[in-house]
């Protein structure tokens, strides 16, 4: 099979970090057919605690002016005049009947800012109002008011109703904020349980602290790249340094700035060493392209001029970091339509400088699936499993279930190709399991009968 070919064949598959939805009849991919899966599915899995993965340690000049950028700044690019957090104890309070896998994954991330943040927030009594407020509604409800929103937060809101009787107000404008008492994030109530717990991350984290993202930042949930969709190690030290008690709500960007060497010095003990040069912010040309080519709504022509605008910036910048790479992963996603040659050429650019920056982390792991996928439509099961089985661990360690069960399933069906069936079944009901948490059961079906049906011969 050609090379053209053979991507043109994974196109649908890779469209996206993790693969993307299109209708299948099923016939191609009898293992994966519905029927066969809704009998017997396994029980989904889901993660607790901590994720394991090992980050760099970033240098506290570094932290600090990203601690700034993050704290100072909306992403629409805004100045906020004064720093804000909560002060005092904060409870969290969930609105209406939440989605069965709401309340764990919520009581996960407020232990882990407990322990890993210091910071003093649990529920809120029954019946009590809460500091924060989540609230899950369905995701058509959600978008008929805030039109392509997946989840956000609002200040000075108390649930749906309070905000629909605010939302044309200046009183929920973050830059007229002193201190915060009240916020709420809304979030859609029928998606995958990974979707709701990546929502709680991201939306609850701001509501406590940062309020802009940032691509500079390669190990955080606060960059809009969506490598990370679990608050990291990083995450949380910005969050300590956010509720340090040299800090307080209404102090000014110099004040806050005069305190940081010390906080930092005292929370990123490991961060105590020669200041780096400056990580140089992302220009408006890069971050212009970037967006048209991760566009869902765009056209292919579109998305592939603007991914190939999005690396022509980054290399014109000089810039050595994620962004670079991540450019030529957006380039690949967005060839793969039209120019599977270059995709596939994409594609392990970005993987080679990902690896050279962070080793066999999330972020290889996001090109390894366009390989695996990419192997194994060639017909090359042995290819496959080294590059799926060197990415298995970064995805488990990264609480990624999305691109963890995408992986388990590509392995399985290369499993399968050498006629390694035992281990084929025991790493499909694997990858089922976590498909369930990742996707949901109806998105599952689809997306396995997807992955066999890149077999050859499927």
């Amino acid at each position: 099979m050609s090379l053209r070919a053979t991507l043109l064949a994974a196109a649908t598959l890779l469209a996206s970090c993790t693969p993307s939805l299109s209708p299948h009849d099923g016939s191609a991919a009898t293992r994966a057919s519905v029927a066969t899966m809704t009998r017997a599915l396994p029980a989904p899995r889901r993660f607790d605690g901590a994720p394991s993965a090992r980050l760099p340690v970033v240098p506290n000049g570094q932290m600090a002016r990203d601690f700034m950028a993050l704290s100072f700044q909306l992403e629409t690019g805004r100045q906020l005049p004064v720093f804000t957090r909560f002060e005092g104890p904060i409870t969290v309070a969930v609105e209406g009947t939440p989605p069965p896998t709401l309340g764990p994954d919520l009581d996960t991330l407020l232990e882990r800012l407990r322990q890993e943040a210091g910071i003093d927030i649990g529920r809120a009594k029954p019946g009590e109002m809460g500091s924060i407020t989540i609230t899950a509604l369905p995701r058509a409800k959600l978008q008929a008011s805030v039109p392509g929103a997946a989840c956000f937060v609002v200040p000075r809101v108390a649930g749906w109703q309070d905000y629909l009787s605010k939302r044309f107000s200046p009183e929920i404008d973050w830059t007229t904020l002193r201190s915060r008492s009240r916020a709420s994030v809304f979030l859609p109530s029928d998606v995958s349980p990974q979707e709701i717990r990546d929502c709680l991350h991201e939306e609850i984290a701001q509501a406590l602290g940062p309020l802009n993202d940032l691509y500079r930042l390669p190990q955080s949930v606060f960059n809009d790249d969506n490598m990370h969709v679990v608050l990291t190690d990083y995450d949380m030290t910005i969050l300590r340094a956010t509720y340090a008690p040299e800090l307080a709500s209404g102090m000014t960007q110099q004040q806050v700035a005069a305190r940081l060497p010390g906080i930092l010095a005292r929370v990123n003990p490991q961060g105590r060493r020669p200041d780096t040069a400056p990580v140089a912010e992302s220009t408006p040309e890069w971050n212009a392209a970037i967006t048209g080519a991760l566009a869902p709504g765009g056209s292919d022509r579109a998305r592939l001029i603007a991914a190939q605008r999005a690396v022509t910036a980054a290399q014109a910048a000089g810039w050595t970091d994620a962004r670079l790479p991540f450019s030529h992963l957006a380039l690949g996603r967005a060839a793969l339509a039209t120019d599977p040659d270059a995709a596939i050429s994409a594609f392990l650019t970005a993987g080679t400088g990902f690896r050279a920056l962070f080793g066999d982390g999330i972020h290889a792991a996001h090109v390894a699936i366009q390989l695996g996928a990419f192997s194994l439509t060639s017909g090359q099961a042995e290819s496959a499993l080294r590059i799926i089985d060197r990415a298995i661990p970064a995805a488990d360690d990264a609480q990624n279930a999305a691109v963890l069960a995408t992986l388990l399933l590509l392995r399985a069906e290369a499993m399968e190709m050498q006629g390694a069936r035992p281990e084929a079944a025991r790493t499909r009901r694997e990858g089922l399991a976590w498909g369930r948490y990742a996707w949901g059961d109806d998105v599952l079906a689809r997306r396995t009968a997807e992955v066999a049906a890149l077999s050859p011969g499927a």
